[in-house]
């Protein structure tokens, strides 16, 4: 039986571009796990190894951008099933790759397709859905944006050590395979795209240099001093290349993505808050391990025990809220969900080497069902005085940023561990002081302005 309209084609489509883009999270975050047996098998060093994750990132904030312009010039399902061919070349290529060079090029690949699902799914959500199912749609996609990715590192971990890192690979290739046969024979092709416009290479050049410029340098604080030029080179030349693609965009036609959505104070606000959050949140995930692992002498198990809340809360509290924010309204699910995310924040900064495992877990559980329960909520509120390609534009410009935001509250977080300036238990409460600042930071703008 074919679907063919009404809301059960809406329905099935949006089902196949979330599984994908959970597949497309999971593939993102599931090899950490495996790093090391990567490089092992592959004989190469960590340091190399690392440009396996960093370059997923890379190229997932680069092509983001893009997809505003993809979604109006092909069809959504012919757009789904170029996504998800795209991520399959690429998981295969990891899966047989007997080399580095081979393994890159494969998560390359996959970062481009996980790149051209995120916008997509956002833009379903929010030009597909009734008013009053908006918020919950959203919510729905959390089980891509949140648990996905929370979750990547556990399935890595487990196949790595039954069946080996290329399983991991395997399976995304099946379960891809499984979501592009569905989408071809069950969901009628539509002829749904209603804003075509030319493509500004020089626009998509400054957008990738400028939000990849930001990651990289980010990403290699890690490992250099913020003096060394491998740091604050890229990122400057990355806000250079940012600020000019905002002008130029303004003086467009047609303009790659229209800074117009700027001029919605709630999209602006969202935007802020929703950049505040990743960057509160998402280091966490490299926190929390150096945390029990280094500092406590814990086992890996341990630390995954602690992380464990996240990934139960983003499957239940995502929909969750999502579905109330439809019924009772963005403001106080905001400040329910805000106040709990910044009291497990700001708790975290008293944790030292005699605080019980159980209490750790607590605090970040509390965390956890804050950020699951504002993901949602904020891109929907954030979203919704945008009509027609301005939906697109304002979740592919919002998916990068926060993409940005995220490497920049990591690189504060990692360098007050591994910099120079703290030792101990003292570079731990820093770093969690970090990660604190901005949640307190996100429950002050959401009471501020959400409505």
């Amino acid at each position: 039986m074919i679907i063919r309209e009404g809301k059960s084609w809406v329905y099935a489509i949006f089902a196949v571009v979330v599984l994908s883009s959970a597949l497309g999270n999971l593939s993102q975050t599931g090899l950490n796990a495996m790093l090391v047996t990567v490089c092992e098998e592959l004989g190469i060093s960590t340091g190399v190894g690392q440009w396996l994750t960093t370059v997923y990132m890379f190229v997932l904030g680069a092509v983001v951008p893009l997809s505003s312009y993809l979604m109006g010039r092909f069809r959504l399902k012919d757009l789904t099933l170029a996504s998800i061919g795209i991520f399959i070349v690429g998981a295969f290529m990891a899966a047989c790759a007997q080399g580095f060079a081979v393994l890159l090029v494969g998560r390359i690949v996959q970062a481009i397709a996980a790149g051209m699902l995120l916008p997509l799914l956002q833009t379903i959500a929010m030009t597909r859905f009734p008013d009053g199912r908006k918020a919950t749609a959203m919510g729905i996609s959390g089980v891509a944006m949140g648990f996905a990715p929370n979750i990547g590192p556990t399935i890595g971990g487990a196949m790595v050590d039954t069946l080996g890192w290329r399983s991991f690979f395997v399976l995304l290739v099946a379960l891809s395979l499984a979501l592009f046969a569905f989408c071809l024979f069950f969901i009628k092709r539509h002829d749904d795209a209603s804003y075509p416009s030319g493509l500004d290479l020089f626009s998509f050049v400054l957008s990738t240099v400028g939000f990849g410029g930001i990651l990289v340098g980010c990403s290699e604080a890690s490992s250099f001093p913020l003096t060394n030029p491998l740091v604050w080179g890229p990122i400057l030349v990355g806000a250079a290349a940012l600020v000019w693609f905002v002008k130029r965009q303004r003086a467009l036609e047609q303009p790659l993505i229209d800074m117009g959505i700027f001029k919605s104070k709630t999209y602006t606000a969202g935007f802020i808050a929703q950049g505040l959050l990743c960057a509160s949140f998402m280091g966490i995930t490299l926190l929390v391990p150096l945390y029990i692992e280094g500092l406590r002498g814990g086992t890996p198990l341990e630390a995954g025990m602690v992380l464990l809340p996240g990934t139960v809360a983003a499957l239940i509290v995502n929909p969750l809220a999502g579905y109330l924010t439809d019924k009772i309204g963005a403001r106080p699910v905001g400040l329910v969900f805000g106040c709990f995310l910044a009291v497990g924040a700001v708790s975290m900064v008293f944790c030292d080497q005699a605080t019980p495992l159980w209490v750790v877990c607590v605090m970040q559980g509390v965390r956890s069902v804050g950020v699951s329960g504002l993901i949602g909520p904020l891109t929907s509120w954030s979203l919704s005085e945008l009509k027609g390609k301005s939906v697109g534009d304002g979740s592919s410009f919002g998916i990068a940023a926060r993409q940005t935001c995220a490497s920049v509250g990591t690189a504060l977080m990692v360098l007050c561990v591994e910099g120079s300036l703290f030792a101990g238990i003292t570079a731990f409460h820093a770093a969690f002081a970090v990660s604190a600042v901005f949640a307190v930071l996100t429950l002050a703008l959401i009471a501020k302005s959400v409505r």
